[in-house]
């Protein structure tokens, strides 16, 4: 018996082919709009701040100047008690976040197993979804109080509590990227050193850290950019007050707590919004080549 011919079998090929078409130029447009949205932030940014390096910017006052007062009747704009104080809340949350960050990854990739190794998963994707507001508010009313207590000190925003706070916002991603950085060691390494009678933790130290480092540079550095554009929780947890900090007990203002405090209260186009949006150029600049550094690392862990 013969086989019926196929119905609308040219149809079907056309219907097909269009479906095509159509997933491609979708999925193009998706990944060029990332591209897209990138160039329109930066022209924005750079449009709204231009003006003020330009015309108003004293570059010596700027970056020399501790003084931020742009609503006095002789306005200053120094930046650079800011500067500090991101700077300040920033490497102590780096100092906080690597450690524990680094020796999750190193247990879960290594050394846990099993449903101990998801469930420990799972609660660092929980971790990394808590929202910043509630990490401002843990700031706020448990590590305040609890700062003050510990260490007789007058307040509890400060420093040390921001930075705290923005280490444990930071760690989720820190450990995510350093474990994928950990993973991606080939086993063989592994096995050659426990053939030569290491024992885990030597070959954990010895072998897999070593050929995973750029990995593990780029997962910091990535969480060095998470904690430097961090707003809301650093502007709960931090006193918001600008002067130069000295110790892990003064209080601070990040750039960008300032800009979040400061610019639904300027006009727009004036000098002090112009100023903000300065500001936010610095903060653009600074966390694009953190991130390019990051990548370029990553670009280039094969190399070893």
């Amino acid at each position: 018996m013969t086989p019926k011919p196929l119905k609308n079998t040219s149809d079907t090929l056309d219907f097909a082919w269009y479906l095509d078409k159509a997933v491609e130029k979708l999925v193009f447009l998706g990944g060029i709009s990332g591209i897209i949205f990138i160039v329109g932030i930066f022209i924005f940014v750079f449009k709204e701040g231009l003006g003020f390096i330009i015309a108003n910017m004293d570059i010596a006052e700027f970056f020399g100047n501790p003084a931020w007062r742009p609503t006095s009747d002789e306005p200053t704009y120094g930046a650079l008690a800011l500067i500090a104080g991101t700077a300040s809340v920033t490497g102590l949350a780096v100092l906080t976040a690597v450690p524990f960050s680094i020796g999750s990854a190193i247990y879960i990739s290594e050394f846990s197993t099993g449903r101990t190794q998801e469930f420990l998963k799972i609660l660092i994707e929980l971790l990394a979804a808590i929202p910043s507001v509630v990490w401002g508010f843990i700031g706020l009313s448990i590590m305040n109080p609890l700062i003050i207590d510990l260490f007789n000190v007058p307040i509890g925003l400060n420093v040390l509590n921001a930075g705290v706070i923005l280490g444990l916002m930071a760690a989720p991603i820190m450990t995510t990227i350093a474990e994928d950085a950990l993973k991606a060691v080939p086993d063989q390494y592994r096995e050659a050193a426990e053939a030569l009678g290491a024992t885990k933790w030597q070959v954990t130290f010895n072998v897999v850290l070593p050929a995973a480092k750029k990995g593990l540079m780029s997962a910091v550095l990535l969480g060095v950019g998470r904690g430097f554009g961090e707003t809301m929780a650093v502007l709960m947890a931090s006193g918001h007050s600008i002067h130069l900090p000295t110790s892990p007990f003064d209080s601070v203002r990040a750039l960008t707590a300032t800009i979040a405090a400061e610019l639904g209260e300027t006009a727009i186009g004036s000098e002090h919004y112009r100023a903000l949006f300065t500001l936010g150029i610095l903060l653009f600049i600074v966390t694009f080549f953190i991130n390019l550094t990051a990548d370029i690392i990553v670009r280039g862990k094969g190399d070893r």
